[in-house]
C-alpha cells in the first residue's frame, strides 16, 4: 500500500490521489477504462473522472480479474482511515513537483508590491524576511481547495513578523472582495496580479515559491499535492 501511494504521488493531485481506497489498492485507471455506476450503467470518462475528483468516490473491479470497474461512494470511516494512512506517509515523501518558473538557489528578482489593503512590500531588497508567495485565481479549483490549509499556516506564524505571506491573484479587486465573503483568505492579497504571473512565466496554478532572507529561492511547487503544505511549512522552518 505504501509503495503504491508513493508512486501515485508523482503524478496525481490531492483529490485524484484521494481516490485510493483506505483498505485496498485501487487498479490503475486509464481514460479508456470502463467504469460503471452501481446500476451497471457505463459512465463517460468525463463523468467518472469528475466524481473521483470530489474525493467522495472510489472504484473496484466488477468482479475478481475483471477489467471493468464499478464506482462507489466512500463511507466516512473509509475516508478517515485513508486520510490517516496518507498523513503517516507524508514525511517520507520527496518534494512535490517544482515550478519551472522558479529555480531553487537562484536570486529572486522582485519588485515593490502593494496589496489590496494598501500594505507595501519591497521584494527588490529581501534581507530580513521570508516571503511565502502563492499565485492563484478564483476559478482555479485546487487554488480554492488549499485556502483553508494556507489560512492555518498563516495562523501558525501570525506572531512572527519574519514570515510574510503574499497571494498574487489574477482577479480584479471587486471580484476578490466578493469571493472573500464566502471563503476568507488570510494571505496579503495582491489583486490584478497577471503582470507578475507573466513576468515570472507562471502558467499553472496554484504555484508556490518561498524566498529566504538571503533573497534566494528556497522552494517552489506547482499544483496541489498531498504533501504541498508539509513542504511549505518545512521550508519556512528551515529558513527561520
Amino acid at each position: 500500500m505504501k509503495k503504491y501511494l508513493l508512486i501515485l504521488l508523482l503524478g496525481l493531485s490531492l483529490k485524484a490521489l484521494a481516490q485510493a481506497p483506505a483498505t485496498k489498492i485501487v487498479p490503475k485507471l486509464e481514460q479508456t477504462s470502463v467504469v460503471k455506476d452501481p446500476d451497471g450503467l457505463t459512465l463517460p470518462y468525463a463523468v467518472w473522472k469528475k466524481m473521483l475528483e470530489t474525493g467522495e468516490y472510489s472504484v473496484k473491479p466488477v468482479e475478481k480479474g475483471s477489467k471493468e470497474f464499478v464506482i462507489y461512494q466512500l463511507t466516512e470511516i473509509e475516508k478517515s482511515i485513508r486520510a490517516e494512512r496518507l498523513k503517516a506517509l507524508i514525511p517520507a515523501m520527496g518534494k512535490p513537483m517544482a515550478s519551472s518558473s522558479f529555480k531553487e538557489g537562484d536570486k529572486f528578482v522582485g519588485e515593490r508590491i502593494t496589496d489590496m489593503n494598501g500594505n507595501k512590500f519591497d521584494l527588490k531588497k529581501i534581507s530580513d524576511k521570508i516571503y511565502v508567495i502563492n499565485f492563484w485565481f478564483i476559478d482555479c479549483a485546487p487554488c480554492r481547495d488549499e485556502i483553508p490549509e494556507l489560512n492555518e499556516l498563516v495562523k501558525q506564524y501570525k506572531d512572527n513578523k519574519d514570515v510574510v505571506f503574499l497571494a498574487i491573484a489574477l482577479d480584479d479587486r471587486y471580484t476578490i472582495k466578493q469571493f472573500l465573503k464566502t471563503l476568507p483568505f488570510s494571505y496579503n492579497i495582491v489583486d490584478d496580479g497577471r503582470y507578475y504571473a507573466n513576468k515570472y512565466g507562471v502558467k499553472s496554478y496554484p504555484t508556490h515559491v518561498i524566498i529566504g532572507k538571503d533573497g534566494l529561492i528556497k522552494f517552489s511547487t506547482v499544483g496541489l499535492a498531498p504533501h504541498t503544505m508539509h513542504w511549505i511549512e518545512k521550508t519556512i522552518k528551515e529558513q527561520l
